[in-house]
């Protein structure tokens, strides 16, 4: 029988909040806590900066070994320059996706996101922490909500209204996201039968935090 890791793994299409949720789980537990979906933007920005073509396999994978990324102090910076809100933008969102299928990319930042376990525990999120990075997690979950939901948070994490060309846009944007997530040829993603469903349409951060404690605590 395999030996369960430390670690929560919660998986979930873009805007659904997980990232919210599992840094607030880790901070109720006193675990380490990884946002893969970082790592993505993070390679998306660097291509960007270092001219390399999204769709460029060989030399995006090139720049994800030697990512010269770190996160501190609460903040994400890349070769030196806090980067915390430019990967965040719609574009590098788009780039994330787009690098993300590309298998070479993925396996170099695997290990990466390995290393990120130790002896504290772990929860991560991001699109395949349960099916590939920790298929040994103690507890998986699949965390989304409706579309129209997350873009209604995105537009109002961006000071924007629910509502005229802007909102539709972002609400295009999470669906084209979902679309190329679902159908990537590597690691696509989706509830794994072994994770738990946490539908937070119609649910709060407190109520989504505690609903993940409770579960971890029957693990």
């Amino acid at each position: 029988m395999s030996v369960k890791q430390k670690v929560i793994a919660i998986d979930g299409p873009s805007a659904s909040g997980k990232g919210t949720v599992a840094s607030r789980v880790a901070a109720a537990l006193g675990f380490d806590y990884l946002d893969s979906g970082a790592l993505y933007r993070l390679t998306a920005l660097y291509a960007q900066q270092q001219h390399a073509e999204w769709h460029d396999e060989a030399a995006v994978a090139a720049l994800a070994e030697r990512l010269p990324a770190e996160f501190k102090d609460g903040s994400i910076w890349l070769d030196g320059q806090d980067v915390s809100e430019a990967i965040r933008t719609e574009a590098i969102g788009m780039g994330a996706s787009a690098v993300a299928q590309l298998p070479k990319v993925r396996a170099a930042l695997l290990q990466r996101q390995r290393d990120f376990l130790g002896d504290k525990g772990l929860v991560g999120d991001g699109r395949d922490m349960g099916s590939v990075v920790f298929p040994e997690a103690a507890l998986k979950i699949f965390l989304t909500a409706s579309a129209q939901v997350r873009a209604e948070r995105r537009a109002k994490q961006l000071g924007l209204p629910c509502e005229g060309v802007a909102f539709d846009r972002i609400l295009s944007d999470i669906e084209a996201r979902d679309e190329a997530d679902r159908r990537r040829a590597v690691a696509p993603l989706q509830q794994l039968p072994d994770a738990l469903l946490l539908d937070t349409t119609d649910l709060g951060i407190e109520e989504s935090v505690k609903k993940v404690l409770d579960w971890y605590s029957k693990v």
